[in-house]
């Protein structure tokens, strides 16, 4: 056993395990968590000098090159997803599904883990989502067979460059920070190309049959409220009461939208005014339930804007126009950490929310919805006019799935592909840094017009920039104490009687397991430090350690809160926690054992 570090080192090993661990706390945000983390470490240092280090140091962090190239490209991203470039895409994959769904499912692998070797792999989930939901739909097939599926090859494709993912560009810039050489754009995308294609096939000819059909909210497309109105005839409970009277009748579960007294008079909904023999009470619940209130008010029941005959066998409840939707809550949204309630929701949208979907059903959801505080991957099922549910789209605020969705495109869809073509292009011939051509990036899709200052300010993530500040501070805090280098004697001590290949098959399985509990770019830009430690205490090359850093940091495939797309498909395809162990492990065995031996053969490890 190596002896112990002294205290500071010591400290900062305690902190880092006490920030994964918050890391993994849904309840706290991640913002949170990483703010805490980054104060500690200032005043811990201010109060408690060490060698070198100043407080001031851990501020850099907000100005590293891999933090400030991660937040351009998500904006770049941003233009591609806000003008629609990827629709036609969309709509020939659509084609597809509907002629030959095996074929198809292939091409959407192939396409999405290609896409996300350059971009983003959140926009690519959210292009495919509803058009594969719809397709699904429309075969009626379970959308759970394909979702799932396509969200894990963007996770595979994420690995093969190094703008693939935040947690690459991460890794590359805190190696080359601590000495190591930079890796090229597509430096380590062969070693992928060949284990990410087992995967690929495991996904296409496996995952689906080790998936059951799963009804996701989308499948029943039927509407569940109705609009109407409450006739109030001469004998009727409600002739002659106040409207609070009428609605304590109903033990106040009448939500009355507007009461009309004639043709062109409409009273206010006030709480004492007294309801009239004539009166017509519009009001929108679900057809039971409308009924139960005809029953109590002793009332007449008419479809909203039809007077001429009561409901009934004959003349059931109309919703004309009225459409379920699926309203994804995603960090950043206007109902993140929000209930539906202070967030103005049903006035400010026209929407009303029937139903809330949790990822992980913890928390008591049947009590009254609006007040539920709501967090990234919940999932309201909402209805409301075809209109109100275009707008809500269109207004890019939120995530609107709905099963006839329509992809925006734009005329600068071209424009925005060019630009991200550009980018590309520039990193992956070493004309521009990858950093210098991100932002280049920016600032042509801002000067044509393919973003607006808005978008950029909601593709800049808060709780992203704070965790990997947090994340770079903790890691040069382990690095300048010697905490990695304790933590790297360690796990050589555990592992020192093993043959080098399987120290590194042992890091890399290590990485998969912490990133399917811990944010990937925490896990990553912690273990980056610490397996340059190994090599160093192994006297072996350093690059094959990095990459086991790089690619078992992007195996997030077991949990659906190992990435943030997987909370998305879970919600979308009606997955259960266990679908994405019964998928996702033998998926990571698969890509694990793939690495184990060909990160060997291409470094000569032997």
């Amino acid at each position: 056993m190596p002896p112990l570090p002294d205290w500071h080192a010591i400290s900062v090993i305690l902190l880092t395990g006490v920030a994964l661990f918050l890391f993994t706390k849904d309840r706290i945000p991640l913002e949170t968590t990483g703010l805490t983390v980054v104060l500690l470490l200032v005043v811990g240092f201010f109060l408690f000098p060490y060698k070198n280090i100043r407080p001031a140091d851990f501020f850099l962090s907000f100005g590293n090159e891999a933090l400030v190239t991660i937040c351009a490209l998500l904006i770049v991203g941003r233009g591609l997803e806000t003008t629609g470039a990827l629709q036609p895409l969309a709509s020939i994959m659509a084609r597809f599904w509907m002629d030959a769904p095996k074929t198809a499912l292939l091409i959407t692998l192939v396409l999405g883990a290609a896409l996300s070797a350059f971009l983003n792999n959140t926009p690519i989930v959210v292009m495919l989502l509803p058009v594969l939901v719809a397709c699904s739909l429309r075969a009626r097939r379970a959308p759970s067979g394909v979702l799932m599926p396509m969200g894990l090859a963007t996770l595979i494709g994420g690995m093969a460059t190094t703008i693939g993912t935040s947690t690459n560009l991460l890794v590359v810039g805190i190696a080359a920070d601590l000495g190591q050489r930079r890796f090229e754009m597509f430096d380590f995308t062969l070693p992928v190309v060949i284990a990410g294609g087992f995967g690929l096939l495991f996904l296409w000819l496996i995952a689906p049959r080790l998936l059951p059909d799963r009804k996701a909210l989308l499948s029943d497309t039927s509407p569940r409220l109705f609009s109407a109105a409450l006739y109030v005839n001469e004998d009727s409970y409600a002739a002659g009461k106040t409207l609070s009277e009428v609605l304590a009748k109903t033990e106040n579960r009448m939500r009355v939208d507007r009461i009309q007294r004639t043709e062109s008079l409409f009273v206010a909904k006030l709480p004492s005014v007294i309801l009239q023999p004539g009166d017509r009470l519009y009001v929108r619940d679900t057809s039971e339930r409308l009924k139960e209130f005809e029953r109590i008010l002793g009332a007449t029941l008419y479809n909203a804007g039809e007077g001429e005959q009561p409901i009934s066998e004959e003349v059931p409840l109309s919703s004309e126009g009225q459409q379920l939707a699926e309203v994804v809550v995603t960090r950043g949204s206007p109902l993140h950490h929000r209930s539906l309630d202070s967030a103005h929701f049903t006035t400010r949208y026209r929407l009303l929310p029937m139903a809330i979907h949790r990822a992980r059903m913890d928390d008591d959801l049947s009590a009254n919805l609006g007040a539920v505080r709501l967090r990234a991957g919940d999932v309201l099922l909402v209805q409301g006019a075809k209109e109100a549910v275009q707008e809500l789209r269109e207004s890019g605020s939120m995530l609107v799935l709905d099963a006839t969705m329509d992809l925006p495109h734009t005329a600068r869809a071209p424009l925005a592909l060019g630009i991200m073509a550009l980018v590309v292009l520039l990193a992956a011939t070493g004309l521009m840094p990858i950093s210098v051509a991100a932002l280049c990036g920016m600032g042509a899709m801002l000067t044509t017009g393919c973003l607006t200052w808005k978008d950029v300010g909601e593709a800049i993530n808060i709780p992203v920039v704070m965790i990997i500040d947090a994340s770079l501070g903790l890691g040069f805090a382990m690095m300048e104490t010697g905490g990695a280098d304790y933590i790297a004697k360690l796990f050589v001590a555990a592992t020192g009687a093993l043959p080098v290949t399987m120290i590194l098959s042992g890091l890399i399985l290590l990485m998969t397991i912490l990133t399917n509990v811990v944010s990937n770019n925490a896990a990553a830009v912690i273990g980056t430090p610490v397996a340059i430690s190994i090599a160093a205490e192994l006297q072996a090359p350093v690059e094959p350690f990095i990459l086991a850093v790089i690619f078992g940091a992007n195996m997030s495939f077991a949990t659906p809160i190992g990435y943030q797309t997987n909370l998305l498909i879970m919600s979308a395809g009606g997955y259960r926690f266990s679908d994405f162990m019964r998928v996702g492990i033998p998926l990571t065995l698969v890509m694990w054992l793939a690495f184990s031996i060909i990160l060997p053969v291409f470094y000569d490890l032997g």
